[in-house]
């Protein structure tokens, strides 16, 4: 693939409108400048027609010097862009509902009115030189026709690029691939996905819509935002990378570190389940597979902890093999015989269904003490 994909972050934005979540100014800030580093094209820093701390932060955001352009997301109103002017954004984001059931029921007005009111601020954002994102919201319940309509309206109106919002997360990733090569081909403009995760395949829409010709991609980290979230930054980058053979050539190894801020920052856990950045991601205790990643971790484990900040972890638990026993007793100096491990392993298992859970590394000394008669490891503290 020769075109360039390019990432628009809406952490800051679309991830803060979770339920719950308010991140302070220092936060935003910080955040941003994380995103900036890893690489990220885009960062949509809020909403400036809020005005007061978020503005005020929109304003440091942009006059921090970072590399990436900085958007600020407003209604399909002439005003809302002038705060983003007043901020310094370089791009804003034109939003309106474009389903029959949102134009009716909640915005009471007409798709006549829509377009209307689209190509007015898309204009007034144009006269001020600035990169401008048509954002059709609910564009997966749209009348197909009337949807190509409002992209050619905002093409004429000179809009840089139609953001395609799934915005309860209905797609799947056979029609939206259909969807959006028919968009492109009728419109002839440039195509952002931005995905909601309702039935949790708002990576896998990403990934359709960009195979279908798609050049952007809305994420926000660890896949933060209202309900169950959007298409995650971290799962796209590495699946455009590995799935798609697309390198975006991002500092994956800051994935992590990342991930955490956010989560915590956010007040949110992050499941040590989480793809790609979850602590499971490298975790093994199953005899079996940990016996295939001692011997090669690509038996198991389709790219590098390293890579994303990560770091593999054989656990000793209920599932774990007399293979795991050794490597494990390894780390004390120990070189274990075959029967030796296994009995160690006959005691780690009962002892595992009785705690419900994986054993310390003092539990495992333990063990070796009363069923060995061996001399006491000392452990490093």
């Amino acid at each position: 693939m020769t075109r360039k994909i390019k990432i628009v972050d809406t952490t800051l934005r679309d991830g803060e409108q979770t339920a719950g979540v308010v991140f302070a100014n220092s936060e935003k800030l910080h955040i941003a400048k994380m995103l900036d580093a890893i690489g990220v094209d885009q960062i949509e820093a809020g909403i400036p027609v809020m005005g007061g701390d978020e503005k005020k932060v929109i304003k440091e955001i942009v006059d921090a010097g970072l590399r990436a352009s900085i958007m600020g997301w407003n209604r399909a109103v002439v005003a809302d862009v002038q705060h983003s002017i007043d901020c310094g954004c370089d791009a804003v984001a034109v939003s309106i509902s474009t389903s029959d059931i949102h134009i009716k029921n909640k915005l009471k007005s007409t798709r006549e009115k829509v377009i209307e009111s689209m190509s007015r601020a898309c204009e007034f954002a144009k006269k001020h030189n600035l990169y401008v994102s048509v954002n059709a919201e609910d564009a997966s319940r749209a009348d197909p026709e009337f949807l190509i309509k409002f992209g050619r309206a905002a093409k004429n109106a000179g809009a840089d690029r139609l953001r395609f919002c799934d915005t309860i997360g209905l797609m799947e990733p056979f029609g939206t691939y259909e969807r959006i090569k028919w968009l492109i081909e009728e419109v002839g403009l440039d195509v952002e996905m931005h995905m909601h995760n309702d039935f949790g395949m708002a990576t896998a829409n990403t990934l359709a819509g960009i195979r279908a010709g798609a050049t952007y991609a809305g994420v926000t980290v660890v896949g933060l935002g209202e309900r169950a979230g959007n298409a995650a930054l971290e799962e796209v980058v590495m699946a455009l990378k590995y799935l798609e053979n697309i390198d975006l050539n991002f500092k994956t190894e800051q994935f992590r570190e990342l991930a955490l801020y956010v989560s915590r920052a956010a007040g949110r856990e992050l499941p040590i389940w989480k793809s790609i950045v979850g602590t499971n991601m490298f975790a093994h205790e199953s005899g079996i597979h940990a016996d295939g990643a001692l011997k090669d971790p690509r038996t198991y484990e389709p790219i590098t902890p390293e890579e994303v900040g990560l770091e593999r972890q054989i656990v000793i638990g209920k599932h774990s093999g007399t293979a795991s026993i050794k490597n494990k007793f390894k780390e004390y100096g120990i070189e274990l015989e075959e029967q030796e491990a296994a009995v160690i392993l006959e005691k780690v298992r009962a002892l595992t269904v009785d705690v419900k859970r994986p054993l310390f590394d003092k539990e495992l000394v333990a063990i070796y003490e009363e069923s060995l008669g061996k001399r006491t490891i000392e452990l490093e503290k």
